[in-house]
């Protein structure tokens, strides 16, 4: 696409009326997707208990769909470049509606596991639509305000699935409401289907993006992030042969990265340009930030759920509402931050990751304290409240300080890969936390030690997403919002 031709197609959807109306129904789909990879994580004890199978297998209903969901990020995101938001969004909706109904109705844990799977290759197709519209549709300060909601989205999303998961489990009973967990998805997935139809916008007649999808691009990326996930959800699941598999991934990394820029060469149409990486400042930089925020952050709710219901004994519902505190603190400040960063720029992701670190520093040091307590609650809650108000104002900025300088014909898979790597390190961070609690608790004997240890894993990872927002800041050139 000439310059000229991407100058007008900008002008043109930055002037769309309907932009907040279609920003609206993007992150309604994005917060139900989203919603899934957390909401289930109350609802284990009783699907263990109504499908009558172990934990192990289980635990496929939470990994399978962070597993599938991270296969075809980048893939989806290309596909909406190249064949337009709206048909992808119908496309992956349709399927995760039908997946949804499938797991709520699931006779079986294996058909249960199987329509995760399912829903998850459907989420996958549908996540990178959001950045790439508000790529497409927002220009400037804007852009900032658009993306503050959407890591609205995102925290809040991850956050507040536990307390809809207790709610439902409370309202429909132990033994089938975590049916309604995955059912409830199908009568608010049909009313977005009738609003995507009518407002997103589809492809353009104007556009001249190359719609060739480079099939065997995709098949190396999905098989190189197999490789690094399908060891790290085995490894959730007590499983350590599969960790050989990693040893494939650097081969099959470097197979990719190979292939893509021989297919440059031949002019072809590549999956991920890689000039990405090299060419647009902040890109690469942001890709590593978000990666290893998630990998610090995501972890935290299980091990919480987990530590509130097995170690205290408390209900789906209470452990739920006990971590409402983190989903207010990235209500507040996401969109602040949203509205902030064109003019305070890499900072902000410093501050915010400095302000998450100090709530989960102090989770793990008053928690354990105040066990037994009436404290327990405003101890958790005041801790929370403050790792929200840091966790709400990473996400929304980085994306914007990632994204800013990438063309929108791009704006698909870019985002695309940089929530793959968001999904990687949720899950890898998932992994480590979890086994931190694990064997803490296994040689201590006290949940409160297994939740120190597990937030002191948290704090150290996060503190290399600190360490990369640092180097950001001081050596990427200045954001200009």
């Amino acid at each position: 696409m000439n310059q000229e031709t991407e100058e007008r197609r900008e002008a043109s959807a930055e002037h769309d009326p309907r932009r907040w109306r279609i920003l609206g129904v993007t992150l309604t789909v994005g917060f139900m997707v989203l919603l899934d990879v957390t909401i289930v994580n109350v609802a284990i004890p009783s699907m263990q208990r109504g499908l009558d199978t172990g934990p192990g297998t289980i635990q496929w209903v939470v990994s399978g769909y962070a597993l599938a969901l991270g296969l075809v990020l980048v893939t989806g995101g290309r596909l909406g470049d190249a064949h337009g938001r709206r048909s992808m969004m119908l496309v992956g909706l349709g399927g995760f509606i039908a997946a949804s109904a499938a797991a709520g109705l699931a006779p079986h844990v294996w058909v249960l596991i199987a329509a995760r799977l399912v829903q998850g290759l459907s989420a996958g197709l549908l996540t990178p639509q959001g950045s790439g519209l508000i790529q497409t549709l927002f220009r400037g300060a804007e852009r900032g305000v658009a993306f503050g909601l959407f890591g609205f989205t995102v925290s809040v999303s991850s956050a507040i699935g536990p307390i809809v998961g207790g709610l439902l489990i409370a309202a429909f009973g132990e033994e089938n409401g975590w049916r309604w967990i995955f059912l409830v998805n199908v009568p608010i997935g049909l009313v977005l289907l009738v609003a995507i139809a009518r407002l997103v916008p589809g492809r353009t007649a104007d556009t001249d993006t190359d719609t060739r999808l480079d099939l065997r691009g995709a098949l190396l990326l999905g098989a190189t992030v197999l490789a690094l996930l399908f060891p790290v959800v085995s490894l959730e699941r007590g499983q350590r042969l599969p960790l050989v598999g990693l040893a494939l991934v650097p081969l099959l990394a470097w197979a990719f990265v190979r292939w893509e820029r021989r297919l440059v060469r031949r002019d072809g149409a590549p999956l991920l340009d890689l000039v990405l990486l090299r060419g647009v400042p902040g890109y690469a930089t942001g890709i590593i930030i978000g990666t290893l925020y998630f990998t610090g952050f995501t972890g935290v709710f299980l091990v919480l759920s987990v530590y509130l219901q097995d170690g205290l004994q408390l209900s789906p519902l209470d452990t739920g509402l006990l971590l409402t505190p983190f989903a207010v603190g990235s209500a507040v400040a996401s969109p602040i931050a949203g509205r902030v960063v064109s003019r305070v720029g890499r900072p902000l992701t410093v501050y915010a990751l400095v302000v998450m670190m100090a709530g989960l520093v102090a989770a793990g040091v008053v928690v354990p304290l105040l066990e037994g307590t009436g404290l327990l609650w405003l101890g958790l809650t005041a801790a929370l409240l403050v790792a929200g108000l840091g966790g709400g104002a990473v996400v929304s900025p980085n994306f914007t300080l990632s994204l800013a300088n990438v063309p929108t014909r791009m704006g698909g898979a870019a985002g695309g890969a940089l929530q793959t790597g968001q999904r990687i390190g949720a899950a890898i961070g998932a992994a480590l936390i979890m086994t931190a609690y694990q064997v803490a608790l296994a040689s201590s004997e006290d949940p409160g030690t297994g939740l120190r240890w597990a937030l002191g894993t948290s704090v150290v990872l996060v503190s290399a997403a600190l360490a990369a927002a640092v180097w950001s800041w001081r050596h990427d050139p200045p954001f200009e919002g």
